[in-house]
């Protein structure tokens, strides 16, 4: 689920930079997408 919100977040971010929507907040969408696909990673799988 958590990827699906990182997927969905980087969607969001293109769709702004193609339409040249939201200014500085589409950079941010960005950034807070990478900082929760990392800690996915880093955290694992829990069994």
């Amino acid at each position: 689920m958590l990827l699906t919100i990182v997927g969905i977040l980087v969607a969001l971010w293109l769709i702004g930079v193609i339409a040249h929507i939201g200014g500085a907040i589409i950079h941010f969408v960005l950034v807070v997408a990478l900082i929760v696909a990392v800690f996915h990673f880093l955290r694992g799988r829990k069994k």
